[in-house]
């Protein structure tokens, strides 16, 4: 198939993807990985870290978000925006962890002008001096508010599509797949990175999903850094009785971001906390190459530093005991 040997390509169908999707495993994921390996070093995965800096009360309904005050039965304690000096500390002990990338997420559904912005460009400015990449998710924002964040020297902008466009009113009502695409064109027109990907097991089909990734594949140049997040249901929300996601499925999903958008940073994201070890590392085959790191996202549980500790052990060079060393030099 045109454009699944790496080539970059900004005319995918939906129907191309999903027939990419529906490949036999392993061949779907020894493509990926021949991709990946052509554009990326195989053996990096960025560690990023992030931090609500704001939590709860969002007017958005979002099905899955138990920020939403829509979903009143969700047990959140809501805070107000983090002051600035508390966030560069956990951003400082972020990096101390080994991440590379800060992110930080407020509940809005859009930026407003006042002292909060000015404490988040305050905040883009800071990571930065720590020599980290520094993102945020802020909801949708105006023309003269990405420029502040570009001149704050902010590296990417997330602003998540969620899903494909014909299933995304089932899930959200109170903001049009319209406007998530022209936050996206508004981050970029300032130059800002994109970070945009979605979510899996809301109960969409793989038409859906083929679709989200059809969007985001169409954009020139493709999203810097597309998440793939696998639902983490809680309790409360409209879609808190969701059957689990099928571990192979993120595989898939993974795959296919990576065959139709080579260069993309694909980030194993939301959902990552119920994998086990393996199929985390199938994933990283597949074509991810950066986890967030820590043992929460925003509000929802991830997978533990220790295990994170190691699941890089595992990836990395493997250091042979001594009875090993011993064996080698019998042998020789």
């Amino acid at each position: 198939m045109a454009g699944a040997d790496g080539t970059l390509r900004f005319d995918w169908s939906v129907a191309e993807i999903a027939a990419l999707h529906d490949l036999p495993l392993l061949e779907l994921v020894g493509r990926a990985n021949a991709v990946h390996r052509a554009h990326h070093d195989p053996n990096h995965v960025q560690k990023a870290s992030l931090l609500s800096i704001k939590t709860g009360g969002c007017p958005e309904n979002c099905g899955y978000c138990p920020q939403s005050a829509h979903h009143r039965e969700v047990k959140l304690t809501r805070d107000r925006l983090m002051a600035p000096q508390k966030v560069l500390a956990e951003a400082r002990a972020a990096r101390e962890a080994g991440a590379e990338r800060f992110c930080m997420g407020a509940a809005w559904r859009e930026v407003r002008d006042g002292p909060d912005f000015d404490a988040v460009v305050e905040m883009v400015k800071g990571v930065r001096g720590l020599g980290m990449e520094a993102c945020v998710t802020l909801g949708m924002l105006k023309a003269h508010q990405a420029a502040r964040l570009a001149e704050a020297g902010l590296t990417a902008y997330n602003h998540n599509l969620d899903t494909g466009p014909d299933f995304y009113p089932e899930i959200v009502t109170t903001r049009t797949y319209q406007e998530r695409l022209d936050t996206l064109a508004t981050v970029r027109a300032e130059g800002i990175a994109l970070c945009s990907g979605g979510i899996i097991g809301m109960g969409e089909t793989v038409r859906d999903r083929a679709a989200m990734l059809q969007v985001l594949a169409a954009l020139d140049p493709h999203p810097e850094s597309v998440p793939i997040n696998a639902l983490v249901p809680v309790a409360g929300t409209p879609l808190a009785d969701r059957p689990p996601v099928d571990p192979l499925d993120l595989v898939r999903m993974v795959a296919t971001a990576r065959l139709t958008m080579p260069r993309s940073i694909v980030r194993l994201s939301a959902g990552r906390a119920s994998l086990t070890r393996e199929a985390q590392i199938l994933c990283l085959i597949a074509g991810a190459n950066s986890i967030f790191y820590g043992d929460t996202l925003l509000t929802t549980p991830n997978a533990g530093i220790s295990a994170d500790a190691a699941l890089m052990a595992a990836i990395g060079p493997r250091m042979r005991d001594d009875e090993d060393c011993q064996a080698t030099q019998a042998a020789e």
